[in-house]
């Protein structure tokens, strides 16, 4: 017994295994293209695999994306989305912006191959416009005014990407790699020769403590301290 091909489903039905292309719409493409990447990681996203993925030609894709560097841009937005999830602003500017870095830095964290391919990407979606107006909207409350607020945020957020995204880089590597890296401040930095680097293995000691959580923390706080600083002087 042979198949049953495309000409023998009866009208409006799609052929075995394969849904109707009229099922698809961008959130399930997302949805898909995430889970690919964080699956098989970056590379696998291609619009040919998509496609499998879901089941459908890739050219089916194409009438909802103009291509995949707007699929990307989608799946940054959706980490935006994913960090603003039940966010609201506090009375505090500070504990507003410190509080938004956490919650990006967590969605990075939760899909570190997606973060890899898009957290230097401007989305120009909603999700982004909603959280650029908070982290100004934080920032004219500190007492800046437009250009400074605008320049402090960018080096803000960049920052709080560039450190969440270094995370989400280490997260992705294998696991052997990412132990030798753990391990290397317990190990090889325990191990140097105080007569060729003493400030170096005076401090040896205390580097492992420095873990990620603490490093996030101390940049995010060096860098709102100086926020601070220069809205004291406005």
């Amino acid at each position: 017994m042979t198949e049953s091909t495309g000409r023998d489903a009866p009208p409006g039905k799609a052929r075995r295994g394969r849904p109707p292309t009229t099922a698809l719409n961008q959130k399930r493409i997302l949805d898909t293209a995430l889970a690919l990447v964080e699956r098989e990681g970056p590379d696998a996203l291609t619009l040919r695999r998509l496609g499998a993925e879901l089941g459908a030609n890739h050219t089916a894709v194409l009438r909802h994306f103009s291509g995949k560097d707007e699929i990307l841009l989608g799946l940054a937005d959706r980490l935006v989305e994913e960090a603003l999830d039940g966010f609201a602003p506090a009375d505090d500017w500070r504990r507003t912006l410190e509080t938004l870095a956490r919650r990006m830095r967590a969605a990075c964290l939760a899909h570190p191959q997606v973060a890899l391919l898009s957290t230097t990407r401007v989305s120009r979606r909603a999700a982004e416009f909603r959280g650029a107006d908070v982290v100004v909207g934080a920032l004219r409350a500190a007492g800046f005014g437009e250009r400074d607020a605008a320049r402090y945020y960018r080096s803000l957020v960049d920052t709080a990407l560039a450190l969440s995204s270094y995370e989400a880089a280490a997260a992705a590597l294998d696991g052997r790699s990412r132990e030798g890296d753990r391990m290397a401040w317990r190990r090889e930095y325990l191990a140097v020769p105080p007569a060729l680097h003493p400030h170096l293995a005076a401090v040896a000691p205390y580097l492992a403590e420095a873990d990620d959580d603490d490093r996030f923390e101390t940049t995010l706080g060096l860098l709102l301290d100086a926020i601070a600083a220069r809205a004291d002087a406005v």
